[in-house]
């Protein structure tokens, strides 16, 4: 079955807690399909909600393709088929990822601006006071299927070289690159977060939806800023790999990342 592009939320807080709770679990892979979820009663109790907020999450699962409701049987997790491949980035060789990302998949600019940068735009590129950014907020598509909200942050001297029509059309980093920039390097942290209004609309899912959360400053071959992006992934969707190695003696022997080859 294929999970809707637009699910919807049950009504009330706690009802929403269990649904992303359990879609979490489910998506991840912790509820593989064909298990039988616990029945209502021992639902409640595990969540510490009553039997009427566990039928109306079950309830929204199963609207939404995540699981099946069977009479005198409980419930059922479903085969997912989110109507589209997943995208994969390697944290080792994540700058030849992103481009070949760009290059294989659609993107749909939102909007375009320039103003003075945020404190923590400013502070990560290395910006002063006032210094203006110009603003760029896109969807990207994978066989017309939203997968990433993007922000990018580009000091206005790099960004004059391009403009909006280009952002529509044409990858990031090559209009980066044809400004001059030699990407040398990128610093990127990941972590979670929830969908908020504008950026549920624009992925077509559920406010409130978990969310995967990068944040990346992307450095000249001279250590400058000259991207800041913040990126929301859907997870089921999209995910970030690593490969690691054993390595070392007695003592000092630890994991490390296998670093694949740049293709040139």
């Amino acid at each position: 079955m294929t999970i809707h592009a637009q699910p919807t939320l049950p009504e009330g807080g706690k009802a929403r807690r269990v649904y992303l709770s359990l879609r979490d679990e489910i998506s991840n892979g912790t509820l593989a399909p064909g298990t039988r979820l616990s029945g209502e009663n021992k639902l409640a109790a595990s969540f510490d909600v009553s039997r009427i907020t566990i039928r109306r999450a079950l309830d929204a699962l199963a609207a939404d393709g995540w699981i099946e409701k069977r009479a005198g049987s409980g419930s059922v997790v479903l085969r997912r088929d989110v109507g589209g491949p997943q995208i994969a980035a390697d944290f080792t060789t994540l700058i030849p990822h992103l481009v070949e990302m760009d290059r294989t998949t659609t993107a749909r600019l939102l909007s375009f601006s320039y103003a003075p940068a945020t404190l923590a735009v400013a502070t990560a590129l290395g910006l002063s006071e006032g210094d203006r950014v110009q603003t760029a907020v896109r969807v990207r598509l994978s066989e017309d299927q939203p997968f990433s909200h993007l922000t990018t942050h580009v000091p206005e001297d790099i960004a004059q070289s391009y403009g909006e029509a280009d952002l529509a059309t044409q990858p990031l980093f090559r209009l980066l690159e044809r400004s001059g920039v030699q990407v040398a390097a990128a610093h990127q942290t990941v972590t979670a977060a929830l969908a908020v209004p504008d950026v549920a609309e624009a992925l077509g899912i559920s406010v409130g939806s978990p969310l995967l959360f990068v944040q990346r400053v992307v450095r000249d071959a001279d250590g400058r800023g000259v991207e800041y992006l913040s990126a929301l992934y859907r997870p089921e969707l999209f995910r970030l790999e690593m490969t690691l190695t054993r390595v070392g003696a007695g003592d000092a022997r630890h994991w490390e990342p296998v670093v694949g080859k740049r293709e040139t």
